[in-house]
């Protein structure tokens, strides 16, 4: 937890390698429901589907999904009481979902934070594959604000990225092999046209 802390602190991200044993992703892996939803653009009432900017499908993480999917929350909400000890972030949930891309899904460049309603202030993005390799593709590339590459990040199984929402836009590339992750955003309380907006 310290090397997340400093890192985000210089840096801005965190890669952290083995944030789960291969048993605990092949734990969590079981968990995920058949019914997958593809995935929109915005949140609310604004959202879209655009299968030209991505074409992934996503399951909302429950707790009720399993213990496997309590335990991963858990770990979440240590990673949010730590954040805001040391930045004074202010985050308020976790708001995440499994998300699946099959052969040629991708993601295109994006922040994670909403025009006119950024909320998301820290995101992370869990990968749950086996024995990925080159081969495969659909590596996450991270750019920053000037659209300097900043990494490029194979979705190996066990691996954590951290990052500050606002300053790093980043892709999905078209994948070769079906890939499995979960993507999540740590949120402050905001209000919208007067409404307290919470996550589900």
């Amino acid at each position: 937890m310290n090397q997340l802390i400093d890192a985000l602190s210089t840096q801005g991200y965190y890669i952290w390698d083995d944030f789960l044993s291969a048993e605990e992703v092949a734990q969590l892996r079981d968990c995920i429901p058949e019914n997958w939803k593809k995935a929109r653009i915005g949140r609310n009432d604004e959202t879209q589907r655009e299968e030209s900017i991505r074409s992934d499908k996503i399951q909302w993480l429950k707790p009720d999904m399993g213990q496997p999917v309590e335990l991963f929350l858990e770990k979440m909400e240590q990673i949010r009481l730590e954040a805001n000890r040391h930045f004074y972030l202010g985050l308020f949930e976790y708001e995440a979902h499994f998300a699946k891309y099959e052969r040629g899904d991708f993601y295109q460049k994006h922040l994670d934070c909403f025009q006119g309603n950024e909320n998301r202030r820290l995101t992370t993005v869990f990968y749950m594959n086996e024995e990925w390799s080159a081969q495969d593709a659909g590596e996450l590339v991270v750019y920053d604000l000037d659209d300097n590459h900043i990494a490029t990040i194979p979705p190996k199984g066990g691996r954590l990225f951290v990052f500050l929402s606002e300053r790093f836009p980043h892709e999905v590339l078209p994948t070769n092999a079906e890939r499995f992750s979960i993507a999540g955003w740590f949120r402050i309380n905001g209000v919208k046209d007067n409404q307290l907006d919470i996550a589900r």
